[in-house]
């Protein structure tokens, strides 16, 4: 009976310290479970936030690609609205390019048959000047010869060419409306000399003497000077100190030959 006991006591204390290392065994493997668990949450965690970092980026970079698409789109409708205004100026240009084609060709035209028309102008010019009154002879006849001389320069366009002639005979009409002094010399009676001439437009020519002892006129008859009486002595003289501004503008008399049948 006591063996039994002893042996009954022994298997309750076994029994014991089972159900005690069981107590301590079971929170111990929960414990273990919870951490598997808390770092499986955590990895998963983790992967979620670098899978939104990722998102995040790419949506970033979705809305830069955006951008930069609504970018190029402003741009090409620019380059649109830029491409058909070239077109238009384009298009006028042409036109443009035509009309001067069509400008040149007439240019071509014009110019064949101009300058004929100036040679024939230089010429009747330079008769004019020799049968005109014999004033400034030098310097109308010099003229001319620049005229002559500007017309075989092939580095003078045609227009320059032509204003040089119509300036020349601008300044010959101009004569006809000037009361001009100038000391020249004449002949008068096969003789020489060096008297003060006054140009009275193409009315009348005179000359005088720096002594004012003789007075003359440029007869257009006999296409010769002449010596005048004393009665144009004075006007003669005032005239020219008019022209040179030494008098008052006003009337004075000079020789002129009758019309015609008068």
């Amino acid at each position: 009976m006591s063996i039994f006991l002893r042996k009954s006591s022994r298997r309750l204390r076994a029994g014991l310290l089972v159900c005690i290392a069981g107590i301590f065994v079971m929170p111990v493997a929960a414990e273990t479970e919870l951490s598997d668990v808390y770092a499986v949450a955590e990895a998963i965690n983790e992967d979620a936030r670098a899978s939104q970092s990722k998102i995040n980026d790419v949506a970033e970079e979705t809305n830069d690609l955006l951008n930069q698409y609504k970018a190029v789109l402003k741009v090409n409708d620019g380059l649109r609205v830029y491409n058909r205004q070239l077109e238009r100026q384009i298009a006028n240009q042409e036109r443009q390019i035509a009309t001067l084609n069509k400008s040149i060709d007439d240019v071509t035209v014009i110019q064949r048959q101009i300058v004929p028309l100036m040679w024939r102008m230089i010429d009747g010019l330079e008769q004019f000047v020799q049968l005109d009154l014999p004033f400034l002879l030098e310097e109308r006849r010099d003229r001319v010869d620049r005229l002559k001389d500007l017309m075989e320069r092939a580095d003078v366009a045609v227009s320059e060419q032509f204003s040089q002639v119509l300036r020349a005979y601008q300044i010959e009409n101009e004569y006809g409306r000037t009361l001009t002094p100038y000391t020249g010399e004449i002949e008068v009676d096969g003789q020489t000399r060096i008297v003060d001439i006054l140009q009275v437009g193409r009315v009348a020519l005179l000359y005088q003497t720096t002594d004012g002892s003789e007075t003359g006129f440029w007869n257009k008859k006999s296409r010769r000077w002449e010596i005048l009486g004393d009665a144009f002595t004075t006007p003669t003289r005032n005239g020219l100190k008019m022209a040179r501004k030494q008098l008052t503008s006003g009337l004075f008399v000079v020789p002129v030959h009758a019309p015609e049948g008068s």
